[in-house]
């Protein structure tokens, strides 16, 4: 059984469906535009359920990535290699408080340790883009002091895309499915305020 661990690319973007009548949709793509990873958000869930699928007839499922919480500012997300028996991969937590200034994610391994941090890579960008939504989100994932990531949101005032790219990533500090799972959150979470 393969994994994304070890067929994930490193470089890919996510982009949400525009028109659809309920939920969310989001396609993960290659540079050369090859489907990867494809989900779709329940619409009024109040406590996140995110189903990850290899295509869009939702033949295999990849990941799952579970709130513990309902609702809530510093919400801890759970994700799950169910394509490789309901493995957990570790955990995406938001700095709820540290994210009302610059939006901030901790990213835990599945023992619950701390290792790497998702952030917005400017304070005054983050402030600037909670006064005009129109500003795009720049990320960067570090691991100690090492930036081993960068999400990108590219310009478009309907259609929301992230670029993604773990090139950088050469040591493979962070799982690919945890990279892949944290870009998905970051459309479907931090989208919402855009």
């Amino acid at each position: 059984m393969t994994t994304p661990a070890t067929t994930f690319p490193t470089e890919y973007t996510v982009r949400r469906k525009v028109m659809t009548l309920v939920g969310a949709q989001f396609h993960v793509r290659t540079p050369s535009e090859k489907l990867i990873a494809f989900t779709q958000l329940k619409a009024f869930k109040l406590k996140e359920d995110i189903r990850v699928y290899a295509d869009e007839a939702k033949t295999r499922e990849l990941l799952s990535i579970q709130a513990r919480q309902v609702i809530d500012i510093s919400a801890s997300y759970d994700v799950t290699d169910t394509n490789a028996g309901g493995v957990k991969v570790g955990t995406l937590q938001r700095k709820g408080m540290k994210s009302i200034l610059r939006d901030e994610w901790v990213v835990l391994d599945a023992t619950g340790r701390e290792f790497a941090l998702i952030q917005e890579e400017s304070m005054v960008v983050a402030l600037l883009r909670r006064l005009i939504n129109l500003i795009p989100q720049s990320f960067h994932v570090k691991v100690g002091e090492q930036v081993v990531g960068r999400i990108h949101q590219n310009f478009n005032p309907f259609v929301l895309k992230l670029s993604v790219d773990f090139g950088e990533d050469r040591g493979r500090k962070i799982d690919p499915r945890l990279g892949l799972a944290a870009a998905i959150l970051l459309a479907a979470i931090e989208g919402r305020q855009g």
